[in-house]
């Protein structure tokens, strides 16, 4: 029996104002092709980079979430390759001297190891045209670029998402990337290769440029699936770079596996030595303090605080926006009883209206304090139909649940009079419900304390309803 042998490399663009080397702006959103361009990051002659720091403790602010060690003293070097999209006909990394090394992220049950957290640039973008044509745009050259990777410490397309999942929410929680892998700022690399358990590493095969979880899961199931039937066929694997066809769900050849020093890397003169901590250096330790509470350690507060379940607590720190609104409505509540059924309504109907619309929570209208009203509102007793129907409303207008209960007339019926006589006409004409009941069928009075609530748009007070129904059967 084969396993996959699968290790990460993943880049993430930083959210600096800057570029790496540069003053130009690093603006991900600008639709203009070669506007933030300048003769350094286009590497004219002449031309010196300049190091960002606020990048440089980008890089090292995520390598104290991974708890990664920190290089004392860490260095840039020359990366040298050719290809249209890089103006400079190498790339500024770092190779021998990283800013991080080590540190681990928790898949399940199982720890997976980083090799190391490096800062680089990026390169540029190109754009393939309708008639051919291949169009470069500068726009990226050159801005700051994380690069991590991992040991080959995965076994499965879904580890390895789950590892990216993780990824993605500690470089958002500590706000150095958004991390959007449909906008391009974090993209995934795998290593695969596939060996019989407790054998020696297989040939290896890297898979370039995914830039969706799914693409990441299927491209390791079909690559665990290649590899596979070729060794079972006794046939032999080649080391190489392949591409993934999102039309045709494949991976594709396209180059022989570059080692490192294909690269011909040396250190970048132009840049000196990188000193961290100490005087006039990054101070590290000011960095640390600085960190926020990261995913994992809000999930286990969460749990621990307010008493709801891992599922629940994972869904909410699995945004960050959503965690931090879920705080805000918590500190209105205090309740711990409310607080579930919080969490309950944001997890399922909040988010349901969230995902439908595409609307950012950042984004909603519906306030905190507004929505702590709507869950104390259901908590004294408004039915559950109501509260989906009022929180639409929020959510379509921004408005107030009180104002929108007493507009709409959604007010609860809790008038034992007014609800015998519909719970009257709802029994006469439903008598096979009536016989059902009568011949032990317990259902059939939900069926009809449902009629009642269908009756009355979800206003009758439930419990009431179920009482009078009980009363009148026993008569009938």
């Amino acid at each position: 029996m084969l396993e996959a042998v699968i290790g990460l490399e993943i880049h993430a663009q930083l959210s600096t104002r800057t570029k790496l080397f540069c003053n130009n702006l690093n603006d991900p959103e600008e639709t203009h092709p070669n506007v933030n361009i300048c003769p350094v990051c286009m590497g004219h002659p002449g031309t010196l980079p300049v190091l960002n720091k606020k990048a440089v403790e980008a890089v090292v602010k995520v390598g104290l979430a991974l708890d990664s060690d920190i290089a004392k003293r860490s260095k840039f070097d020359r990366k040298n390759y050719f290809y249209p999209d890089l103006p400079k006909g190498y790339q500024i990394s770092q190779y021998d001297m990283p800013l991080c090394t080590g540190g681990v992220v928790h898949v399940g049950e199982k720890e997976v190891n980083i090799t190391r957290v490096h800062l680089e640039e990026d390169t540029g973008r190109l754009v393939h045209d309708a008639y051919g044509a291949s169009l470069v745009d500068f726009n990226r050259a050159g801005v700051p670029l994380m690069e991590l990777v991992t040991e080959p410490d995965l076994r499965t397309g879904e580890e390895a998402v789950e590892f990216a999942r993780k990824l993605q929410l500690i470089l958002q929680y500590v706000e150095v990337s958004r991390a959007n892998m449909e906008k391009g700022e974090m993209r995934c690399e795998v290593n695969i290769s596939m060996r019989k358990k407790g054998a020696e590493f297989g040939t290896k095969v890297e898979v370039k440029n995914l830039n969706s979880f799914a693409a990441v899961r299927e491209a390791v199931e079909y690559e665990m699936k290649r590899q596979s039937e070729v060794l079972e066929k006794n046939g032999k694997l080649v080391q190489e770079t392949r591409g993934w066809d999102e039309n045709k769900k494949a991976t594709i050849s396209q180059r022989a596996k570059e080692s490192a020093h294909d690269y011909r890397y040396f250190p970048e003169p132009d840049l000196p030595m990188l000193e961290l901590g100490g005087e006039g250096g990054i101070d590290v330790e000011r960095l640390r303090a600085s960190l926020p509470e990261l995913p994992e350690q809000k999930q286990e507060r969460f749990q621990k605080e307010f008493g709801i379940s891992e599922k629940d607590a994972a869904l909410l720190v699995s945004d960050k926006e959503i965690a931090s609104f879920f705080e805000h409505v918590e500190s209105e509540l205090g309740d711990k009883k409310l607080v579930k059924l919080a969490v309950n309504y944001l997890n399922t109907d909040l988010r349901k209206l969230l995902n439908e619309t595409g609307t950012a929570i950042a984004e909603m209208r519906v306030t905190p304090e507004n929505f702590a009203e709507l869950i104390t509102l259901v908590s004294e007793g408004t039915t559950s139909a109501v509260a989906k129907a009022v929180l639409a409303e929020m959510f379509a207008t921004g408005k107030d649940p009180s104002n929108i209960i007493e507009e709409k007339g959604l007010q609860k019926i809790g008038d034992a009079g007014e609800l015998e006589a519909l719970a009257k006409e709802i029994l006469s004409a439903n008598p096979k419900a009536v016989a059902d009941f009568k011949a032990g069928n317990q259902n059939a009075l939900q069926f009809l304390v449902g009629q009642l609530m269908a009756k009355t748009r979800g206003k009758a007070d439930p419990e009431l309803s179920k009482d009078i129904f009980k009363r009148l059967l026993a008569k009938s």
